[in-house]
């Protein structure tokens, strides 16, 4: 997989910018901190739009401040998404059924671009929105309800996933993703500053909801995975096909990947005794 142009461009653009900021040290520049908040994720199983289904969510990041506009990011974030058809406006939704929910654990790497001059413990340099992005890599284990119990989806390969009846490969659960925001932060002493921050998550997979194609033969599924596999893999209150069965039909989209977000409010702390003292503004 490679790394987007825009997102390596960005990289080089922080690091020439710090190279030579050697003035304050190395903890004085940096912050560690948390940040509480909330998931969610878009795709086949949630088209009603951004900020639905959420779920609490949080992680920890470390900040490198190069320079007054620009600085490098290290993030580890935590959450669960969740997608119910039950919940969908839509007549195709609701009669496919399907539902589940997913952990994501995020470790990215990125920057943030400062819309003005910050500097933690300025108080003239107090305040400024930025913008982030970022490389990183994330781990998903979608599940559905049987019965009061939370099955894997991914060992039944319900879309066929792994045998002959599809010529898809099991999809791994880790996968990449491209982290992309805004936020607002805002020095609140002379070693502590808190935030806001949105971000979404560009992703490669269409598989965090264990949904992207075609309903399969369902016998055939059972003989193969089992009961089980072919019992989640079809759910639909009223078949779409002739004789009770949707073998063929639309399941899910492929042509379009999910996608997931992390937001929330945000408290870091400086390492090292900040000094007023920049460079290279």
């Amino acid at each position: 997989m490679r790394i987007p142009f825009f997102v390596i461009a960005f990289l080089i653009l922080i690091v020439g910018s710090a190279y030579g900021q050697t003035r304050r040290s190395f903890a004085s520049r940096s912050e560690l901190g948390i940040m509480l908040g909330g998931s969610y994720y878009t795709g086949e199983l949630n088209r009603m739009g951004h900020f639905q289904q959420i779920e609490p969510a949080g992680g920890l990041i470390f900040r490198y401040n190069a320079h007054s506009r620009l600085a490098l990011r290290l993030t580890a974030f935590y959450g669960n998404v969740r997608g119910d058809d039950s919940r969908s406006p839509y007549d195709f939704q609701r009669n496919r059924n399907l539902s589940f929910r997913s952990p994501i654990i995020e470790v990215a790497a990125g920057f943030e671009f400062n819309y003005f001059q910050y500097e933690v413990g300025n108080k003239k340099y107090w305040i400024t929105s930025y913008m982030f992005g970022g490389i990183g890599g994330f781990y998903m284990n979608p599940k559905a309800n049987l019965n009061g119990e939370w099955v894997e989806l991914r060992p039944l390969g319900t879309e066929g996933q792994g045998t002959a009846l599809s010529s898809k490969k099991p999809y791994p659960l880790t996968q990449l993703a491209v982290p992309m925001g805004l936020g607002l932060k805002m020095s609140i002493g002379k070693r502590v500053s808190i935030g806001i921050e949105y971000g979404l998550r560009w992703t490669f997979t269409d598989y965090i909801d264990d949904v992207s194609g075609s309903y399969v033969d369902p016998v055939a599924l059972a003989e193969i995975n089992g009961p089980m596999a072919a019992a989640l893999s079809d759910r639909s209150i009223t078949p779409l096909g002739y004789e009770g069965v949707n073998t063929g039909y639309r399941r899910g989209d492929p042509n379009n990947k999910d996608w997931y977000s992390f937001f929330g409010l945000m408290l870091t702390v400086t390492l090292g005794d900040p000094s007023t003292c920049w460079t290279g503004r």
